[in-house]
């Protein structure tokens, strides 16, 4: 049960780039790509190499379920950076033996993406290989297993990496395997996360970075230094497949170097109260927390019976509140999960309703000031409304369509009367 579309080119907005700009005036360097990137944003010449003039919003989605009730949607988009480097894995039926196990992973690659591709190929290969995945199910056994492989897919790629002349590149790794008992959470990397039960938050990944007091501890131990909240000034993840450049201290144990391909793997008991899980890169992260974005997919689930249309809105979220950076999410719904109800639906009429008359109102008083309307101007307007009723963890930016629909509709209308006035002053003389 597993189907996949590629949605059509979006239209990028003409206001999305300035109210990146808007918010990224206030970041004095951003540290990308393994480097210090400095920024004018006020020379629209000055883009640096890591990123693109124009976002590329073609999102990529699929969806599918499995025969003992679960279901999912994964997107994914390019956005600002000049390549796509991040993958994926999405298999709710987890493979031929194992139809009641299931397996969702993100790796997001960084200088190049020749290991992202390679472990979404292979990851669940190597743990399955390990046999740690039994009919009668040790979770201690299950999560050694998963340690065990990520070592051995790591060294096989290094040795690929030596003997086939690949890019240095890396990723990370989240993912989760769920089984009739328990979900594991496997990660590896600065990419997250995390279980909503019961309207909460009830366990998230840590993020693996070189300023965490254990991650620094490894990594000075390993001959290594963090500067500027990277190892030796470069690197902004301190653990993660691939980066052998960042693996080549003889002296010390594979898990000890100054980045360790060793995940942390944890076990959850299912419960009938568990709603959904979100596996995400920090193209998410960077733009949103977990309590944020778990009260925004719960709304959505609520008003919205296309889980993929949901991951798009969450991505759009993202990118609107200034994510640079390739974004993709899974949204994995057990039976738990909310449902579209009419009363939500309701509300979501009542405060597009608001948002209409508000945007009417903006534009006719823009209108009376005899000046031109302007979209970037509207937002900034509506952002400072208190408007009730918007999505908890959205606000305002996540009404981005009403609002430009909105926008056009009067702006339009604000246009034909005054080439109406025009006219008819002609005429008149």
């Amino acid at each position: 049960m597993r189907t996949a579309r590629r949605a059509s080119t979006m239209e990028v907005p003409s206001f999305l780039r300035q109210l990146v700009k808007e918010t990224e005036k206030m970041v004095t360097f951003l540290f990308k790509g393994g480097r210090r990137v400095d920024y004018d944003f006020e020379n629209e010449e000055d883009i640096p190499s890591a990123y693109l003039e124009r976002p590329i919003l073609v999102k990529d989605t699929e969806e599918g379920g499995s025969k003992w009730g679960i279901y999912y949607a994964m997107a994914s988009v390019q956005g600002w950076r000049v390549h796509m480097e991040d993958a994926h894995t999405c298999m709710p039926e987890m493979a031929v033996g194992y139809p009641d196990w299931s397996y969702f992973a993100v790796f997001d690659g960084h200088a190049g993406r020749t290991v992202a591709q390679y472990c979404s190929k292979h990851l669940l290969d190597f743990i399955l290989d390990t046999g740690c995945v039994t009919a009668d199910e040790d979770p201690e056994q299950v999560k050694d297993g998963i340690r065990d492989a990520f070592l051995a897919i790591d060294r096989h790629m290094h040795t690929l990496a030596r003997n086939h002349s690949w890019d240095h590149s890396g990723s990370t790794a989240t993912a989760v395997m769920i089984s009739p008992q328990n979900i594991y959470f496997i990660n590896c990397g600065d990419s997250r996360t995390f279980l909503c039960r019961d309207g909460q938050v009830v366990f998230y990944t840590e993020d693996h970075k070189p300023c965490n007091p254990r991650e620094k501890e490894r990594i000075q131990n390993a001959g290594g230094s963090v500067t500027l909240q990277r190892i030796n000034g470069s690197l902004a993840v301190s653990r993660g497949l691939g980066d052998y450049d960042f693996k080549e201290v003889e002296w010390k144990a594979q898990t000890e170097q100054l980045v360790s391909p060793e995940p942390e793997v944890y076990e959850l008991k299912r419960t009938p109260e568990d709603e959904f899980l979100v596996v995400a890169c920090d193209g998410v992260w960077d733009a949103v927390g977990n309590e944020e974005l778990c009260a925004f997919v719960r709304n959505r689930l609520q008003v919205c019976n296309d889980l993929r249309d949901v991951c798009s809105q969450v991505i759009d979220l993202c990118l609107y509140k200034g994510s640079l950076d390739n974004i993709s999410i899974n949204i994995v719904c057990f039976n738990g999960a909310p449902k579209v109800t009419p009363e939500a639906l309701q509300r979501e009429a009542e405060v597009e309703q608001i948002i209409d008359q508000k945007v009417e109102e903006i534009i006719q008083e823009i209108r009376a000031k005899d000046e031109d309307p302007d979209l970037l101007y509207v937002m900034k307007f509506l952002a400072s409304e208190n408007i009730p009723g918007l999505p908890p963890g959205g606000g305002i930016t996540s009404k981005k369509d009403c609002i430009i629909a909105a926008y056009q509709k009067y702006a339009s209308a604000f246009r034909s009367l005054e080439s109406m006035e025009v006219v008819g002053s002609e005429d008149s003389n």
